[in-house]
């Protein structure tokens, strides 16, 4: 693997200089960015417009412990319990007692929830034991969120926005520390450094690596691609979750059913109309790889069904209007008919290895958000902590850079501090194609909800082979492709190397459960092998 996505020569790109430099530009990066611009100039970087990520997409909720019968101790043991024993205790601790103050801070920074008789209107999903998910406008809570940190970014003075930047790269000095970013105007297809002090990825996920996903097309897993180029550890890459419903109409895009529906008492059936969670600890409501592999058996016999009915006309009008619109868009009425549903990839519970403050293996580099892994979410995402998750790490990274900046007199990065190696500037002389969409079948198929040795082999020998002869022009979507590659070999590597069935990992080969020993995988650029390292245990 080249240590740089396109070849390039330092003569050639514009540099700009800022204090903070985030890239990506949802609920992690804008939060991140308006906490940092308290003591910083700083830039954010976004792939395409502003509002567009993960963030804007979200249905459900933000789960936080700030109704009078829930307490951040049920949310914690409630996370440890979906996360199937690979959750990082301190990390969960910090997410669940950090949370109510950081969504407090998000109301007053203009996020408007929902609300019965003049207080928050809290709704349960899947493996909650309370109810303690905040929406808004019924199922558009991520669109408000977003709306809100968009509204408040703009009108930060210390805050520069750049749109249309493709990130290519994480750029480095002769020490090793991350000293600002390589990225590809797509407006006039220019490279351009940005250097700061420090770096904070919160680029997301990677649905778009499988065919069928909930998520929109800019998540393509650049962020984690650029990190593992760079050196960066990355942990728990198998653990891909799945999310158990989304609409299954052929040849519509599959859109994300909230798992809020069946918190608030929809049923899944099958195709003779019977309940098969039945005898299901939970039911519809068990952790989200359980019901995601109840319904992928089930659709071996048959097509599953989501029934809206049992919540009531009234209910489903009022609190899923987006989803009962686009329903209605597809000529399926949810108050009188059965809505055909099916998993998808939905997040990405592993990323880049990062501790509790967000600081990587890389100094001055930090991550939050989807891209990210500090052991938050274990081996199955708790729903709704990813929202949160992202608040709170954010604020945590700033809280360390400006430690770190009170303590110390790092200079600023200059551009002949950055570290090319020789083959950097050369141009590679072939240049297979390679199709997303086969990439995406192959990631599906081999690398999906249920796995075995023989296909992740496969998966590995042909992603290894497409990656080795594919060397990407200057388009966007080549570059996707590669990136795609990039973290699609680690994804199926290091589902090949965990021989046990955990969370959102399963493998019908070791179908029993749990190995003895409770790891978390470790991979870094240059070595085959996966590595290990030991959970932290909870107290």
């Amino acid at each position: 693997m080249r240590r740089f996505l396109v070849p390039w020569h330092l003569e050639e790109v514009r540099v700009h200089s800022t204090g903070v430099l985030v890239l990506g530009s949802g609920i992690a990066g804008l939060y991140t960015a308006l906490k940092a611009s308290e003591h910083f100039d700083v830039t954010v970087l976004t792939k395409k417009g502003l509002p567009e990520s993960n963030t804007k997409h979200a249905q459900g909720g933000i789960a936080v412990a700030l109704e009078e019968e829930d307490s951040p101790s049920l949310h914690y043991e409630d996370t440890l319990y979906a996360g199937a024993g690979l959750c990082e205790a301190d990390a969960v601790r910090a997410l669940v007692e950090d949370g109510p103050l950081r969504v407090e801070e998000l109301i007053r920074m203009g996020a408007h929830f929902d609300q019965k008789n003049g207080r928050l209107n809290f709704t349960r999903e899947a493996a909650h034991s309370r109810r303690r998910i905040l929406h808004a406008n019924g199922d558009a809570t991520g669109e408000e969120i977003e709306k809100a940190l968009v509204a408040q970014t703009l009108g930060r003075e210390r805050i520069l926005v750049r749109e249309e930047q493709f990130f290519l790269d994480l750029l480095k000095n002769s020490q090793g520390e991350v000293i600002g970013a390589l990225s590809l105007n797509g407006k006039n297809h220019k490279l351009e450094i940005y250097l700061a002090k420090a770096v904070v990825l919160a680029t997301g996920g990677l649905g778009q690596l499988y065919c069928y996903t909930t998520n929109p097309g800019v998540a393509t897993g650049d962020g984690m691609a650029a990190a593992y180029r760079a050196g960066a550890q990355m942990m728990d890459m198998e653990f891909v979750q799945f999310h158990p419903t989304a609409l299954f109409i052929p040849g519509a895009k599959r859109f994300l059913i909230s798992e809020a529906v069946r918190g608030e008492g929809a049923h899944l059936v099958n195709a003779h109309g019977e309940r098969f969670m039945e005898d299901v600890p939970g039911k519809e409501l068990a952790p989200r790889d359980v019901v995601a592999r109840a319904i992928w058996r089930e659709r071996a016999k048959g097509q599953v069904f989501l029934d809206f009915r049992p919540i009531g006309l009234e209910k489903v009008t009022q609190r899923f209007p987006l989803i009962y619109q686009t329903c209605l868009d597809y000529g399926i009425n949810v108050l009188e008919d059965l809505l055909p549903v099916a998993p998808a990839a939905h997040y990405m519970m592993g990323g880049v290895r990062t501790d509790q403050q967000g600081r990587t293996s890389l100094p001055y580099l930090y991550a939050c958000g989807e891209c990210a892994c500090n052991g938050v979410h274990g081996a199955n995402r708790l729903a709704s902590n990813s929202l949160l998750d992202g608040l709170v790490f954010g604020a945590r990274i700033v809280e360390d850079i400006v430690k770190r900046a009170q303590s110390s007199t790092h200079p600023s990065p200059q551009v002949r501090d950055v570290v090319m190696d020789p083959e950097d500037g050369l141009e590679s002389h072939s240049k297979a194609h390679v199709e997303r969409e086969n990439l995406q079948e192959v990631m599906w198929e081999y690398v999906g909800i249920i796995r075995e040795k023989e296909g992740l082999e496969k998966a590995i020998n042909l992603l290894d082979q497409w990656d080795s002869t594919f060397h990407p022009g200057r388009e966007i979507e080549e570059l996707e492709i590669k990136n795609l590659l990039a973290v699609g070999v680690c994804v199926a590597r290091a589902a090949v190397a965990r021989q046990e069935s955990r969370g959102g990992h399963y493998r019908s080969d070791y179908p029993e459960g749990y190995a003895h020993t409770i790891n978390h995988s470790i991979q870094i650029r240059g070595i085959n092998d996966v590595g290990s390292i030991p959970v932290s245990r909870a107290d």
